[in-house]
């Protein structure tokens, strides 16, 4: 009898792991109960303040990432222009793109993941347009994308696709620079592109193309990126080189093997 009861109990014990097993999975519920409940607090505790933009946010911004290149006072130095002049629009094109701050010196500066919020991109831009004014930003009726489609890209190729390809695919310039491809590019940054001249496009004024011809472009633009391809794969937009790369490669490629597997089995 006393040997069956001791079999009982033996049975009836726990495991000595079931403690820390349990000490375990009831840490994890609780971080990770503590952590929801800390997010939503935060959600809804955040006051328009935290993410207002301000000149005085976009001070500090601009001193800890860009005045070394730039100068304290926007003056430039010897590894950046001044930045005298070019206003908020300049700001919002170069940093909302991810091209500054620059990882190194180049040739050009090329995209890259945006490194700021879009109210620090704001803030910045509030500052230096506060010490160095420079083209406004336009009014909504620009960037509505209701332009006349057609004049916009008749504009396009005579004023942009000798650069950017009457596609909008981009292409090679000399010196190692190129023309970026825009097919995936917003109505505002084509606007700040147009009016600030980044790196080796020209500037567009009034006297150059009016905010309607401007509007028109962009609309063009915006219609081509929504625009599927009626021609099947496009090889990129590139026109005729990609075009004569993939039929020598694939066509007369495909045709010599043809003939090579004709001869192999007549062999």
């Amino acid at each position: 009898m006393a040997r069956e009861k001791s079999k009982r109990r033996s049975r009836g014990r726990r495991s000595p792991l079931a403690a820390a097993v349990l000490i375990g999975v009831g840490l994890l519920m609780t971080g990770g109960i503590y952590a929801g409940a800390s997010a939503a607090v935060a959600a809804t505790d955040e006051t328009p303040a935290a993410t207002q933009a301000s000149p005085e946010e976009g001070e500090k911004l601009f001193q800890a990432n860009c005045a070394t290149c730039h100068g304290l006072n926007l003056e430039g130095t010897d590894n950046g222009p001044s930045l005298n002049g070019v206003g908020a629009l300049a700001v919002e094109f170069q940093v909302s793109t991810g091209r500054m701050p620059m990882q190194m010196q180049g040739p050009q500066a090329d995209q890259k993941p945006v490194q700021f919020t879009d109210e620090q991109i704001q803030s910045m831009a509030q500052y230096v347009e506060s010490v160095a004014p420079g083209p406004a930003y336009p009014s909504e009726r620009v960037l509505d994308g209701e332009g006349d489609v057609s004049h916009g890209a008749e504009l396009f190729r005579i004023n942009c696709a000798m650069c950017h390809n009457v596609a909008a695919a981009g292409g090679a310039l000399t010196q190692g620079k190129f023309a970026p491809d825009i097919m995936d590019t917003s109505a505002l940054n084509i606007y700040a592109a147009m009016v600030t001249g980044p790196q080796n496009m020209p500037v567009f004024n009034n006297m150059n193309l009016t905010e309607d011809d401007k509007r028109d472009i962009i609309s063009a633009l915006l219609y081509q990126q929504e625009m599927q391809a009626p021609g099947g794969f496009t090889l990129g937009s590139l026109g005729p080189v990609s075009e004569g790369l993939f039929i020598w490669i694939f066509g007369i490629g495909g045709l010599i093997a043809v003939a090579v597997w004709i001869t192999a089995k007549s062999n």
